[in-house]
C-alpha cells in the first residue's frame, strides 16, 4: 500500500509528474510483481496527476496576477506571466483551430517542461474552456503514460538490472 502511496505522491508533483512516477512503478513491480499491479498504479498514477488541473486552471493564473506587482515576487511572477503569454501565443498562432489537439500533445509528448501544471496553466493563460482544456490534458496524460511505459518496458532490464 505505501508504494501506491509514493507513486500517486510522486504524480502530483510538478515537473516530475507522471513521466517520474511510472519508472517508480515499474522499479516497485519488477521488486515484487506478485504484490504490486501495475494496471492500478497506473490508474493512481493518472488520478494524481489530474488531480492539480482544476486548482491550476482556476487560481494560478490568479495568484500570478497578484503577485506580480509585489516587492519578493514581482520578478518571478512577471516573468511566468510573460513566458506564459508568449508561448501561448506562439502555440495559438501554429495550432489555429486544432488547440485541443496541441495542448493534448504538448501534455503528451514527455519532455521536460511540459506536461498537466504547465499544460493547464498554458490553457488558462489561453482562457481555453474549462472542460476543454481538462479532456485535452486528460488525452495528454494518458498519451505521456503510454509513452513513458513503453519506454519502461523496452528499458526495464538496463533501469532495474534485471537479466534473463
Amino acid at each position: 500500500m505505501l508504494n501506491y502511496l509514493i507513486v500517486f505522491g510522486i504524480s502530483m508533483l510538478p515537473l516530475v509528474e507522471l513521466r517520474g512516477a511510472i519508472p517508480f512503478a515499474y522499479g516497485f513491480h519488477a521488486a515484487d510483481p506478485e504484490n504490486f499491479n501495475l494496471l492500478f498504479a497506473y490508474i493512481i498514477i493518472a488520478i494524481g496527476n489530474m488531480l492539480p488541473v482544476p486548482v491550476i486552471f482556476f487560481f494560478a493564473r490568479k495568484v500570478l496576477e497578484w503577485g506580480k506587482d509585489k516587492r519578493f515576487t514581482k520578478k518571478f511572477f512577471t516573468f511566468c506571466l510573460e513566458k506564459g503569454h508568449r508561448g501561448g501565443q506562439k502555440l495559438q498562432e501554429k495550432a489555429g483551430k486544432g488547440l485541443f489537439f496541441a495542448l493534448m500533445l504538448f501534455v503528451g509528448i514527455p519532455l521536460p517542461g511540459t506536461g498537466a501544471w504547465v499544460g493547464t496553466l498554458a490553457a488558462s493563460l489561453l482562457d481555453m474552456k474549462f472542460r476543454e482544456s481538462v479532456i485535452a490534458v486528460l488525452c495528454g496524460v494518458v498519451l505521456a503514460g503510454v509513452i513513458v511505459g513503453l519506454c519502461c518496458t523496452l528499458g526495464l532490464g538496463a533501469w532495474f538490472g534485471i537479466t534473463q
